[in-house]
């Protein structure tokens, strides 16, 4: 994320409670994936898992862009 977009999830996610569920989906999917990129083996279950997360993580980052992107025309 851009420091643009974290000044506009911290200025507006008080209010957008939609906005900063989503920031707070975003940075548990992000350890999720950290940790287990982080193995140096994933098992096959390991492996879909870890293609599930990435998949979740996009769609949210992409409905958290789409909520920044009606700030940023605000502004």
């Amino acid at each position: 994320m851009e420091a643009q977009d974290l000044a506009l999830i911290e200025k507006h996610g008080e209010e957008d409670a939609e906005l900063k569920a989503l920031w707070e989906q975003h940075v548990v999917f992000e350890k999720m994936v950290n940790k287990l990129e982080a193995k140096s083996f994933l098992s096959p279950p390991e492996t879909q898992e870890l293609k599930e997360l990435k998949k979740k993580k996009l769609a949210g980052k992409t409905q958290l862009q789409g909520l920044l992107d009606k700030y940023r025309t605000e502004a």
